[in-house]
């Protein structure tokens, strides 16, 4: 065994215990030596370098006294030139000679020795090895110049008035010049800026150059014509200038050689400054140079972070910042790392715009870069992601680091971050606000399934209206206002454009209660009677309130909320309070005594008379009854009870239990109407609860309708058999309601809250529909562990490219069929290519199953035009003309009369970005927004959803009335309207299309008896034109040629009119050709499938109609049927009543045929 002892030595002794403690006492004998470092910048030499060169602050007073000492000599120069007597005599005499008296002799011979002594001291100092690198420097020989003549004539008296060059100090104080700025620079710890030191030495060239060439022409002119300083200057302005009069020019020999001298100086220095100063202006012009610190300071700007800016981006932010009144003084300053965009810089240099935004090349993470933005004096930062990567979740890592790095450098400056995949969110929760793309873009889509068009509703809310300075029609007319109308659709000859327009324009605002007018009176009332009397009386729509101790927001909290005179309240209207004046009814009628109380042919009352921004007038109503032309909400007199139907209830000032009607949704008594088998299945089937796991970190956590138990990942496949079930398609299941088909390119965290929305507690069990997820990649593990605590979620690997894939989802008996933008396609060469792919799947979803709602949604806004395209459309071509009058009128929602967009069939997450914006003035929108699509859950706050108005709800009559309606039975609070209505075209066109359809029908009808007649010899009688099966007869081309042909022969002379009517008639049938021909297609690939082709409905299209939305409608306008209500419905949480009884149906209806339910009104 090795001796550990002997192996390792002993410590030395200063590192023994005892030397520890008690201090080593043998120091003195160690062999330790005392270095001492930077010995060498002790020395005299080093001392002198360190404050002459190396110290900023005190190299930045040696240069500028040096350039003093130049510029005096230059000054001493021009007073030896005043004072200097005319030359008479030999001239070349007075060439070499001058008049110098003594005392200005005495002063530039100290200037000389001071100038001189400094030269050879800085020689010195950055001597290095090499004398002749510093005798040789121009700097140093112009310096000998001019110093040593003076200091010779110190010794030698008789050279006293000697000509010395002085002069040529213009040259040195340029040079000191040029390095005072370097150590100013230096000194205050700023980056220097080229462009300003390349203007600085390029101005100080030029006046070096013109000093020198006036006093060289002066003083060679001695011997010529004499001339004066000034006479020397007009000579080099008029030479330089190239103008040249001619009146004074140079006599000598000398003097004319000094001017070519000099010419062909300027003309090679000058050029090479100008190259210089333009190449650094350009390069300026792409960085975008400084926001300076002044600015900044005595004015209010924000910061635009993007990773690269596009036209479309940059305008929506312009319009709907600067929509507001109180930001038209701000600034925009936009930091981005790319080079400024062609078309970007275009419009930066429109005069609107290029005062108040200024764009700068950089990056967010650089704190130079950062500084240029002045950052830390900035009153919002905008951080926004690039939507169009193909890697998404690197372009939200990109947002991050932005994020960290500006919250880093400004901890002060609010930060509005976007970001686009949910999973990313919780690395950003310390900015002010924040809007996770996919979050709202999934549970918009949701909602669209079950409230129909919720993206137009949330779009149209969150964007800002031209308009807002015109007031409506009927109260132009009474008040005598000659404004024009410019909101969007009201120079249109359609009446829904024209609603739908002036409806656009509300928006969400806020006020105090006490310090308003619409709402100050109902303080201690219920919230439902202060809603229902403000719409009544001002026309404004209250959704919402917030407590002053409280920071949640609480849509619509329900008729047992009392008001507060320190609420905030929210509400929808054209215009906020303080931009309206207001005007009572009594003086209105005295000023319009001869007017009716209806006006024009809208039919509007006064009181329901909103005007929009700016100064306008509202009818103050009084509280007295309405007169008998005004629609009459009162209870009718006893008698009247047995002729008509049943009056309205009052709305309560404070709620009472027994009359509000509340929707028990935890009890489902929606259901009661089900067999006592089925209900018993059901409450076995389904629970109400909080998911119990969240795909990604930050998921608002939402009361939903869950399974007792997981199901298994298996059986979540549709299309797949496993040991559990057995079926393989759609049909196969036996749904009862109608599917809801999503599909996607990835089963990304984002369509969890697609599922939530569909599945909240407050959707009664028997109205919930199938989800189906046709995902074109398998879906992750964790996603799958999600969802399959959800009822009726499944997921198909396929794409909507492949037929088969569609018909095994289900698709000819869904309710919704949703197609999210693919990730790989958003980003192409041209940028608006990126839907291509997109909206031609569509258009053939469109084409091949036109009863089918398709809900789809784009990149770019601008491509809403060519969903379902119809090239020989009249309609769609008048709309597309309106759109183009629209934009050129600078509206902000150009598109919003497209068809697709106002019935909510197609959406672009890109409209949202204008949530963002609006909250920098608006800082509770997203939390609204939130609210309205689900996305989080505050207790006591209503949700959004929708009924739908039937025939036996026309009692009601106006909106007015459904409103004291639905606030007096269910508490709930109307926001607008969902009208479908049919295409109206003009009185001719549509005239002309009745006649030409009639025609149609009829020869077809006599066409078709006419074939069955002569065919019925050698075909059996089976054939008729209306229930002929398509299988069986393939060839309707054949048929419309032969009824074109003898239809031809028969009328062989028609008018222009009627020529146009024979080939609308061919077009009608070579379109019903093709749909017969695409039905052929889907019914023999749906037998090859072996699946049922039963309810493939081919011929139900909705070319015929139209849909648009009317937010906040006025009280009196009129219910249609299949009108679709949207509702804040309170929360049913927040209180339970105290009977439920059984009824046989519920206020949560949705809008599918067979799953809806009828309001009893």
């Amino acid at each position: 065994m090795v001796d550990l002892e002997s192996e390792v030595p002993p410590l030395p002794p200063r590192y023994r215990f005892r030397d520890l403690l008690l201090g080593d006492q043998g120091w003195q004998n160690d062999d330790r030596v005392q270095v001492e470092f930077y010995m060498n910048e002790n020395t005299f030499k080093e001392r002198l370098k360190l404050f002459f060169i190396k110290n900023q602050r005190s190299s930045l007073r040696i240069r500028l006294f040096n350039f003093s000492l130049k510029v005096l000599s230059c000054l001493l120069y021009i007073i030896r030139v005043l004072l200097d007597p005319p030359p008479q005599g030999n001239k070349w005499y007075h060439i070499f000679w001058v008049t110098r008296c003594l005392p200005l002799w005495g002063l530039q011979v100290s200037v000389a020795l001071i100038s001189l002594f400094e030269t050879v001291l800085l020689g010195y100092l950055s001597y290095k090895g090499n004398i002749w690198e510093q005798i040789l420097r121009i700097p140093f020989i112009l310096e000998i110049i001019n110093a040593v003549p003076f200091i010779i004539s110190i010794f030698w008296p008789s050279l006293r008035n000697l000509f010395i060059p002085v002069f040529l100090n213009c040259w040195l104080a340029k040079h000191a010049l040029e390095n005072m700025i370097n150590d100013l620079h230096r000194a205050i710890q700023r980056t220097q800026s080229a462009m300003f030191n390349q203007v600085l030495i390029l101005i100080s060239t030029l006046l070096c150059l013109i000093f020198t060439c006036i006093c060289g022409i002066q003083h060679l002119e001695r011997a010529g014509k004499k001339l004066t300083l000034f006479d020397s200057l007009y000579f080099c302005i008029v030479t330089f200038s190239t103008v040249g009069f001619g009146d004074v020019t140079p006599e000598t020999a000398l003097s004319k050689l000094f001017v070519v001298i000099m010419i062909c100086v300027a003309l090679v220095v000058l050029p090479i400054q100008f190259e210089q100063l333009a190449f650094l202006w350009m390069e300026r012009q792409k960085s975008g140079g400084n926001y300076s610190r002044h600015r900044a300071q005595t004015e209010k700007h924000v910061v635009l972070c993007v990773s690269s800016l596009k036209i479309d981006l940059l305008m929506d932010f312009l319009n709907e910042f600067y929509a507001h009144p109180r930001l038209q003084d701000y600034y925009v300053v936009i930091l981005c790392p790319t080079e400024i965009d062609v078309q970007v810089r275009r419009v930066l240099q429109i005069p609107m715009w290029s005062q108040r935004v200024i764009y700068l090349q950089g990056s967010a993470l650089k704190d130079q870069d950062l500084l240029r933005a002045k950052m830390d004096d900035a009153e919002a930062c905008f951080i926004l992601s690039s939507r169009c990567e193909v890697d998404r979740t690197s372009s939200d890592h990109q947002t991050i680091l932005r994020a960290w790095a500006v919250k880093d450098f400004a901890p002060n400056c609010p930060l509005y971050v976007q970001i686009l995949k949910p999973e990313n969110k919780f690395h950003i929760k310390f900015a002010d606000h924040v809007v996770c793309e996919e979050e709202f873009k999934y549970a918009m889509l949701a909602l669209n399934c079950i409230c129909p068009a919720t993206s137009t509703l949330i779009t149209l809310l969150v964007h800002t209206s031209r308009g807002q300075t015109a007031p409506w029609e009927p109260f132009k007319q009474l008040t005598g206002t000659k404004q024009t109308l410019n909101r969007e659709g009201q120079q249109s000859p359609e009446q829904w454009q024209k609603m739908y327009g002036r409806c656009s324009g509300n928006e969400v605002y806020h006020i105090i209660m006490e310090e308003s007018t619409f709402f100050a009176e109902y303080e201690g009332k219920s919230f439902t009677y202060a809603s229902f009397h403000a719409h009544k009386k001002f026309g404004v729509c209250l959704i919402g309130v917030r407590r002053e101790d409280n920071k949640n927001i609480l849509l619509n909290p329900g008729p047992r909320y009392i008001m507060n005179a320190t609420d905030t309240c929210f509400y929808i209207n054209i215009t906020k309070e303080e931009n309206s004046a207001f005007k009572n009814q009594d003086q209105l009628r005295r000023n319009n005594a001869s007017k009716s109380f209806y006006h024009g042919p809208s039919r509007l009352p006064v009181h329901s008379i909103i005007a929009s921004m700016g100064t306008v007038a509202i009818d103050l109503q009084d509280t007295s009854c309405r007169s008998a032309s005004g629609p009459n909400l009162a209870l009718p007199p006893e008698g009247s009870k047995e002729t008509r139907r049943p009056s309205i209830a009052p709305v309560l000032e404070v709620a009472d239990t027994s009359s509000i009607q509340t929707c028990d949704l935890l009890s489902d008594q929606s259901e009661d109407e089900t067999t006592p088998d089925e209900d018993i299945s059901t409450n076995l089937e389904y629970a109400k609860g909080y998911p119990p796991y969240s795909p990604y970190i930050g998921s608002s956590p939402t009361f939903c309708h869950l399974l007792h138990e997981k199901i298994p990942v298996c059986c979540l496949r549709l299309d797949k058999s496993c040991q559990h079930n057995y079926y393989e398609d759609a049909k196969a299941y036996g749904f009862k309601n109608k599917l809801i088909i999503v599909a996607a390119e990835t089963a990304g965290n984002g369509l969890y809250n697609f599922i939530v929305p569909l599945r909240a507690y407050y959707r009664p069990k028997k109205e919930l529909n199938p989800i189906v997820l046709l995902l074109d990649n398998p879906p992750d593990m964790h996603f799958l562990d999600a969802i399959c605590w959800f009822p009726m979620v499944y997921y198909m690997v396929g794409s909507i490219d492949n037929l088969d894939d569609l018909l095994r989802c289900g698709v000819t008996f869904a309710a919704n069929m949703v197609v999210v933008d693919k990730e790989s396609t958003m980003s192409a060469e041209e940028d608006y290519m990126a839907d291509a792919k997109t909206i031609v799947n569509v258009q053939t979803l469109f084409r091949l199953f036109s009863s089918l709602s398709i809900i789809t949604e784009l990149t770019h806004p601008a491509n809403m035009r060519f969903m379902q395209f119809r090239a020989k459309d009249c309609y769609s071509l008048a709309l597309s003309k309106l759109e183009k009058k629209e934009r050129e009128r600078g509206s902000n929602l150009a598109f919003m009369f497209r068809l697709p967009f106002a019935a909510g069939r197609v959406f672009s997450i890109s409209m949202l970005d204008t949530l963002l914006y609006q909250s920098f003035v608006k800082d509770y929108m997203i939390s609204i927004t939130r609210l309205l699509l689900g996305l989080d859950t505050t207790p006591g706050s209503g949700f959004l959803c929708s009924m739908k108005i039937t025939e036996d709800d026309l009692w009601i009559r106006t909106y007015a009335r459904l409103y004291q309606k639905l606030c007096s039975s269910t508490g709930d609070i109307p926001i607008g309207i969902y009208r479908t209505e049919s295409q109206k075209l003009r009185t001719s066109e549509s005239r002309e299309t009745a006649s030409q359809s009639q025609i149609s029908i009829s020869v077809e009808d006599w066409e078709d008896t006419k074939d069955t007649k002569e065919q019925s010899h050698h075909r059996n009688n089976h054939r008729n034109s209306t229930s002929s099966d398509q299988s069986d007869h393939p060839l309707l081309r054949r048929k419309s040629m032969q009824w074109a042909r003898r239809l031809s022969r028969k009328v062989p002379k028609h008018s222009g009119k009627t020529a146009e009517k024979i080939n609308q008639q061919r077009l009608n049938l070579y379109r019903r050709s093709e749909r017969q021909e695409l039905a052929e297609l889907v019914k023999n690939r749906m037998k090859h499938l072996g699946l049922t082709t039963v309810g493939y409905d081919e011929m139900n299209d909705r070319q015929g109609t139209l849909s648009y939305i009317l937010i906040n409608p006025s009280p009196d306008t009129r219910l249609e049927v299949n009108d679709v209500v949207y509702l804040i419905r309170p929360d049913p949480l927040a209180y339970l009543p105290n009977t439920a009884p059984s009824r046989k149906s519920s206020i949560c209806n949705t809008t599918g045929a067979d799953t809806r339910e009828e309001t009893q009104l």
